[in-house]
């Protein structure tokens, strides 16, 4: 029997690939887009095995006719997963980014996420009228969700935010039989490099923080174009979604020992200190 899956942000990138790992393993997807251009596109390299939806995770009303076609297309069956991909980054000092820049971040990346889920649930089986077994939830959190870099902190307060909501959903919706696994991947290598390469830093750049700013740019844009293939995250959301008993969280993460085990293993202080250290962040006398 074919699975069924929605997938947001599935223009680029991580939501992408996941489409691509999906299709491949036999499942029809739902794929969450804004712009036709990009629902043209899935057309185009899948046909038949995924149906394009137009929508925006912060139109709360988008997200449940989107929701409302998932339902009629499946006349009367759960689908199998939702996969909560979508997300943005701006970046800028938390002490000078614009509090609008980080509202912006926090409700693409939580409250999108919150408005899916919210207007799937009953398709993956709080609505009991449904055949099929309960579906699963998977979030598509970061290791900024639970190691905070500087510079990133409107990204990294979201994504911590996205690990409360899966912690939290996971627990309630254990009424239901409806899973939730959180997945916490590194550096991946996407387009979203290039676009951080040509965002405007200049703002924050003019601040105290300039010096500081021009060794972490470089080096956080060369690490994400060294990261994992975007295929490999999803082949872990595949297996989140098939596994008999899968993992609450997995962590996928270039480097792993030192990008992941050891930044958790070492006192905060002491990766304070060699933060500051890499990117001259010690106060001047």
């Amino acid at each position: 029997m074919t699975s069924f899956a929605l997938v947001t942000g599935a223009s680029t990138g991580i939501g992408r690939a996941t489409v691509k790992v999906l299709t491949i393993n036999g499942w029809q997807v739902f794929a969450g887009v804004r712009k036709q251009a990009d629902a043209d596109s899935l057309r185009n390299e899948f046909a038949e095995r995924v149906v394009p939806l137009l929508f925006d995770v912060t139109d709360a009303a988008a997200v449940r006719t989107a929701a409302q076609d998932i339902r009629v297309a499946l006349n009367g069956r759960t689908p199998n997963a939702l996969v909560n991909n979508a997300g943005i980054a701006l970046g800028g000092p938390l002490a000078v980014i614009p509090p609008d820049d980080i509202r912006r971040v926090f409700e693409v990346n939580v409250m999108g996420a919150v408005n899916v889920s919210q207007a799937t649930i009953p398709l993956l089986g709080a609505d009991r009228t449904l055949t099929g077994a309960p579906g699963r939830i998977v979030n598509i959190t970061s290791v900024a969700g639970k190691i905070a870099p500087p510079f990133l902190g409107d990204y990294a307060i979201a994504k911590h935010g996205l690990e409360a909501f899966s912690e939290t959903l996971r627990r309630e919706l254990m009424l239901y039989g409806i899973d939730v696994i959180a997945i916490g991947p590194g550096a991946v290598a996407t387009p979203i490099w290039d676009k951080a390469e040509q965002t405007d830093a200049s703002a924050a750049a003019a601040t105290d923080y300039g010096p500081a700013l021009k060794k972490f740019l470089p080096f956080f844009i060369a690490q994400g174009r060294r990261g994992l293939p975007p295929e490999r995250i999803g082949e872990a959301v595949l297996l989140a979604l098939t596994a008999p008993r899968p993992k609450v969280r997995y962590a996928i993460v270039p480097q792993e020992f030192l990008n992941w085990t050891l930044p958790r293993l070492l006192p905060k202080r002491v990766v304070d200190a060699l933060i500051a250290r890499q990117f001259g962040l010690k106060r001047s006398s």
